[in-house]
């Protein structure tokens, strides 16, 4: 039996007859290619339904970051020291990225950097996101997004800025690119500070656009202020001082602490050399350094009140009671001790004010070396400061076991330990806050009155007190301390710089610590001089004029009274520490 054909025209030029099984072959095929697709549907759908959907979220589905506003950071009145404003960061789409030199090379120009560095962060086109530059000005991202080049796209972040600039630097430290604190009080309270991100789910397309939210947004949570006790206008006369003294005696550094008494804030911590924490492009260690609290340095004669004070309790001496000094040296083993100058008999009260090394030594060496140590600590020598602050060092203080009666003899007048500015301030509170050991903060308290652990009696502080306060009159070593309108005492200090395993002979640090008004005190001021090369460098020149400045500026800040005729005494003579 012959095969049927289909006739499909009656044409002789397109007549053809077709073997049917030609077209049931055709049907078969569309239908086995139905039935693939069904399959394969099933499979993506049903079958490896997870892998697919991995798959789709990695190529398109994104968790956008929601960054939080971190807090700000104010100083005891509400003045801003670091807060956060929004900017633009720039980022690019490799795979997406239109490739016109032209515009690649304005690009590269208003990033800021070469053509071959751009194309460096370009160059992985299997990337889909990359940063170009973070935190750039607004007027540099409308001048980007003018070039209109595809796959370059910008994104809203915050950026930390500081008001008040390089005077505050030590204090308030700085962020880095990603809002994480990394020095001061913003690496101290980080947590606090920096929130908690938020996050959204979406979809986008190939452009980069989002195309549609999927899940709940989780909203940013802003961070907190933080209110420090640091008063900025008071931070700044004292930077200002404090740098004007560096440079003038040609010195390496210096450091001013002031302490608010009775309410146990620190006012002030000022540190020169600084830096500006919005423009950290080539720091140093020596200017990154709050050497307030990271430095530590053998104290010198500022010892000699803790030592007196300490004799006072024990009822070993009195204010009126003389010590013989004369010749100026004292024999102790192969050691000498002498005094920068030779006086004879003088009282307690003058051992003070004239900075004797042999009458401080003479009262050190009837008490016992567990007792001085035991004082020492108990003003915090020898332990980390209580403050909320990265870097805080505790300084040295022997075990008293091990002491020579010669250790003995030198940590009367600051030789052979080591402290801090900060916590040799502090310890001077002791004097200042009728024997007790104040407690500091760094945080504003709202305390109109704090207490501390008692060291001394009261009328022992009291007399230390007038023996500072005969440190800066007539006879004293620190006449330069004087303050126009207030009563101030304190005690000079000058010491020799370690170096290597001695002490260098020409390199010299000079302190002053002080307390003001001396009746009625209300601040601690403390300075340091690091190595004055200008001709001048004891402590009552190079230090005690910034102590005298920062009182009056500071206490007129805070509203006190001036308790004493505004001119200051008129001195003929002064006289110079021992060290």
């Amino acid at each position: 039996m012959s095969s049927r054909s289909v006739q499909y025209t009656s044409s002789p030029l397109l007549a053809s007859k077709t073997p049917i099984w030609r077209s049931q072959f055709i049907v078969a095929v569309i239908a086995a290619g139905f039935l693939g697709l069904v399959a394969r549907a099933a499979y993506v759908q049903v079958i490896d339904n997870a892998f697919f959907k991995r798959q789709g979220t990695v190529r398109f589905v994104r968790t956008l970051d929601l960054p939080a506003n971190r807090g700000r950071i104010l100083d005891r009145h509400g003045n801003i020291l670091a807060s956060s404003v929004p900017v633009p960061s720039i980022w690019a789409n490799p795979e997406d990225i239109e490739r016109d030199p032209a515009k690649l090379k304005a690009l590269a120009k208003l990033l800021g950097m070469s053509a071959t560095d751009l194309d460096k962060k370009l160059q992985d086109e299997d990337k889909t996101f990359v940063w170009l530059k973070r935190q750039v000005d607004e007027s540099v991202a409308k001048d980007i997004a003018a070039l209109k080049i595809k796959g370059v796209y910008d994104r809203k972040e915050y950026k930390r800025i500081y008001p008040e600039g390089e005077s505050v630097a030590h204090v308030v430290g700085f962020t880095n690119v990603e809002n994480l604190g990394q020095e001061g009080v913003e690496l101290t309270f980080n947590k606090d500070l920096g929130g908690k991100a938020g996050s959204r789910r979406v979809i986008k397309d190939r452009l980069g656009r989002v195309v549609e939210d999927i899940g709940e947004m989780v909203p940013p949570v802003d961070g907190q202020d933080l209110q420090l006790s640091i008063d900025s206008k008071v931070q700044y006369f004292a930077y200002e001082k404090i740098k004007e003294s560096v440079v003038n005696n040609k010195a390496v550094a210096g450091s001013v602490v002031v302490l608010d008494i009775k309410t146990g804030e620190v006012l002030a911590l000022v540190n020169y050399p600084s830096y500006s924490p919005g423009k950290r492009g080539s720091l140093s260690g020596a200017q990154l350094r709050n050497r307030a609290l990271t430095d530590t340095f053998e104290p010198g004669s500022t010892m000699k009140p803790l030592v007196v004070g300490l004799a006072l309790e024990k009822g070993i001496v009195k204010p009126e009671t003389l010590i013989q000094t004369a010749p100026g040296k004292l024999q102790m083993g192969t050691a000498t001790i002498t005094d920068a100058h030779p006086h004879g008999v003088l009282s307690v009260n003058e051992v003070i004010q004239k900075s004797s090394n042999v009458g401080t030594v003479k009262i050190a060496m009837q008490m016992q070396p567990h007792d001085m140590w035991e004082v020492f600590t108990q003003m915090g020598l020898g332990q980390k400061p209580q403050v909320p602050f990265p870097g805080a060092v505790a300084g040295k203080v022997r075990a008293y076991k091990t002491w020579r009666p010669i250790e003995q003899a030198t940590m009367s007048y600051g030789y052979g330990l080591s402290t801090s500015l900060f916590q040799l301030a502090q310890a001077y509170t002791v004097f200042a806050h009728d024997g007790e050991m104040v407690p500091m903060s760094l945080v504003k308290t709202n305390q109109a009155q704090v207490s501390g652990a008692r060291v001394f009696s009261s009328q022992n502080a009291a007399a230390i007190r007038n023996m500072l306060h005969m440190v800066t009159i007539q006879g004293g070593t620190a006449p330069k301390a004087q303050t126009m309108g207030y009563s101030v005492g304190g005690k000079t200090g000058t010491a020799h710089k370690v170096e290597g395993k001695g002490y260098a002979s020409k390199k010299y640090r000079g302190f002053f610590v002080g307390i003001a008004p001396i009746d009625n005190p209300r601040i601690v001021v403390a300075v340091m001089v690091d190595e004055p090369t200008n001709g001048a460098y004891f402590g009552g020149d190079v230090a005690a004029p910034v102590f005298s400045q920062t009182v009056q500026q500071t206490l007129r800040m805070m509203g006190v009274q001036p308790d004493m005729a505004v001119k200051p005494q008129v001195v003929t003579k002064v006289e110079k520490e021992s060290f």
